[in-house]
């Protein structure tokens, strides 16, 4: 059981409100392969939350009558739900960006030798996490043999064109740090990943995406059990810049549970927090057929503070 987490305040975040929506970020479901120390959604392998297919039907309707540009795809591990790859071949038919944020051990997976191969064939934007490029380091955070299993599955990318200049195909990576700590500045670290990965395993990616860890969920459990989670918090407030508030993927994404629920961020969403739309109680996928969200008022907590410090941090990695 997690250590229950201090209330998050509501007061001293500064206001914000949404600008253009352009993506859907959409969580499928919390099932995972994988059980990770960072983990906002607490996802494993005995989740049993699923996208059901009325829910997914909305989510086709919405897609071909929303002027979004960006499908984002998420979990858990997405491509367990069984209706993945109908969900990914819909969007690009109709000309969205199709991310999919895979933990790259589910390449290897039973049932899945043929996943990297439709991906590619689909044109989909591989967004994949490798918080280190030390063994010791991932599989401490993210299990034992993952590390090996990670650079199985980049490899098989790699073959498959992703990461290589020409190809269109992006393969990019995703950095979390080890403990309660701000990344490093991304640029840098992009070119020592980029520099051991080539080096000591001939792989090749695009882009490196830096997060910082949210105070929630397993990883803000971790910070309470060891004494850790006001001096986090205190970091976090203590790195503000107002600068990265107009780069907050808040402003441009809404984030879908797998039940078709609306929130501002996948932040907000594990955190039971809605997106508030005037009229109704909880914010739906069906609403976006009828509502715009231009101007809506944001809901923020203390844990947005995670997304403002240093540099910055978004699903796309930092942000200045």
């Amino acid at each position: 059981m997690h250590a229950m987490l201090p209330l998050l305040n509501q007061l001293s975040f500064p206001p914000l409100r949404r600008g253009h929506l352009e993506a859907l970020q959409v969580n499928l479901t919390y099932r995972c392969n994988q059980r990770c120390l960072h983990c906002h959604v607490n996802a494993g392998p005995t989740r049993t939350e699923s996208m059901s297919d009325e829910t997914l039907a909305i989510l086709h309707q919405v897609i071909d009558a929303h002027p979004v540009h960006t499908l984002d795809l998420t979990g858990g591990a997405p491509e367990l739900h069984p209706r993945f790859r109908e969900l990914v071949s819909h969007g690009r038919r109709e000309g969205l960006r199709v991310i999919d944020r895979c933990n790259l051990t589910i390449l290897s997976e039973p049932g899945q030798a043929d996943l990297g191969s439709f991906l590619a064939a689909q044109g989909v934007e591989i967004t994949a996490s490798l918080p280190c490029y030390s063994r010791e380091n991932v599989d401490r955070q993210r299990g034992d043999g993952v590390f090996d299993a990670s650079i199985q599955g980049l490899r098989q990318l790699n073959a498959l064109g992703y990461g290589q200049a020409g190809s269109g195909l992006i393969l990019n990576l995703v950095y979390n740090p080890q403990g309660p700590s701000l990344p490093p500045p991304q640029a840098q670290l992009e070119a020592d990943y980029k520099q051991h990965l080539s080096d000591e395993f001939g792989i090749q990616f695009d882009h490196l995406l830096t997060i910082t860890n949210q105070p929630i969920a397993r990883f803000g459990s971790t910070l309470v059990s060891k004494g850790q989670f006001a001096a986090y918090m205190q970091l976090l407030r203590d790195s503000y810049r107002a600068e990265n508030l107009d780069g907050l993927m808040c402003r441009s994404l809404v984030s879908v549970d797998w039940q078709g629920y609306l929130y501002d961020c996948d932040f907000n969403q594990m955190l039971d927090l809605p997106l508030q739309l005037i009229g109704r109680d909880r914010a739906h996928l069906r609403d976006l057929l009828s509502s715009e969200l231009d101007g809506n008022p944001i809901v923020t907590r203390d844990h947005c503070y995670a997304c403002t410090a240093g540099q910055g941090s978004s699903c796309g990695g930092a942000l200045g």
